[in-house]
């Protein structure tokens, strides 16, 4: 339990962070590849054997690291497009929401039980997610736009489901940090020839505040990841109930935060949703 709390720590002060990227001005692109770059060298930092490339290309989850590293570029540029299209709030819902997909895949792949109890704390915690999200200002978009929140909530689920896939049927604990340090080595490559499509199209300035924020925003990222994989571990809690119980609490701690941090106004709705995923991660881990 210790574990998933450190994730959802870590997890929100992502968000924070991408705040902040909003009130110093960083370049977000930018930012993102050094802290793909960051996460990698953490990873690397971590892992206590010894690192031989051509035996990493060699293991049995290395072909599902490049995948993940894909898909989080993807999707981090889905959520991007998302936000400006649609809105904020329909983002982080279409993102949290995803937490079915993996709830599905444990229940059905690897024949986890869920009673009536932990199936109304899961339910609660959707509606948690989609109350403490919502806000008062309403976005005018097109209905063609809504093919995007959709490609979120399929990309986020995807992602999830398969740090549960390879988690459980290829790493050990003791490769985790490589695991992770992999995914994000992958996930930089990718931004690296984002980047460079980029610089054809316009000119990349580089600056030191744009280095700070990768540095900032990679160390959170890789232990989001790391502890996530730990807490997925633990024999007292199935998938379902983790993913349920990581989403939920970031959707809650991120909100708070926000009031605190950077004095945000939030709604009575939101305080209900707030209250929903209070109630809805006590059923799920206790019951």
């Amino acid at each position: 339990m210790f574990d998933l709390a450190l994730s959802v720590l870590c997890s929100s002060l992502i968000f924070v962070i991408f705040k902040l990227y909003d009130v110093y001005k960083v370049e977000t692109l930018f930012a993102i590849i050094t802290n793909y770059v960051v996460a990698c060298s953490v990873g690397l930092y971590f892992y206590s054997g010894e690192i031989k490339p051509t035996e990493i290309a060699e293991q049995p989850w290395f072909l599902g690291t490049l995948v993940l590293g894909v898909l989080f570029i993807v999707v981090f540029n889905l959520m991007a497009r998302t936000s400006q299209a649609v809105g904020v709030s329909v983002a982080s819902v279409a993102t949290k929401m995803s937490l079915v997909i993996p709830v599905i895949f444990g229940v059905l792949v690897y024949k986890e039980t869920l009673g009536p109890i932990k199936i109304l704390g899961i339910v609660l915690a959707l509606a948690a997610v989609y109350f403490a999200s919502i806000k008062k200002k309403e976005v005018n978009f097109k209905r063609s736009s809504l093919i995007l929140p959709l490609l979120v909530f399929l990309g986020s689920g995807i992602i999830d489901t398969s740090i549960k896939y390879v988690q459980e049927a290829h790493i050990q604990e003791n490769e985790f940090p490589l695991f992770s340090a992999t995914v994000f080595a992958a996930a930089t490559i990718v931004g690296i020839f984002i980047i460079i499509y980029k610089i054809f199209k316009a000119p990349l300035k580089v600056n030191f505040k744009n280095i700070i924020g990768g540095i900032a925003l990679g160390i959170p990222n890789y232990f989001s990841i790391y502890y996530l994989l730990r807490a997925l571990q633990n024999p007292t809690l199935n998938s379902a109930s983790v993913f349920t119980i990581n989403n939920v609490a970031i959707v809650m701690l991120s909100t708070l935060l926000g009031i605190v941090l950077f004095k945000e106004q939030i709604s009575f709705k939101n305080w209900g949703g707030i209250a929903l995923a209070i109630i809805s991660i006590i059923l799920v881990a206790v019951f």
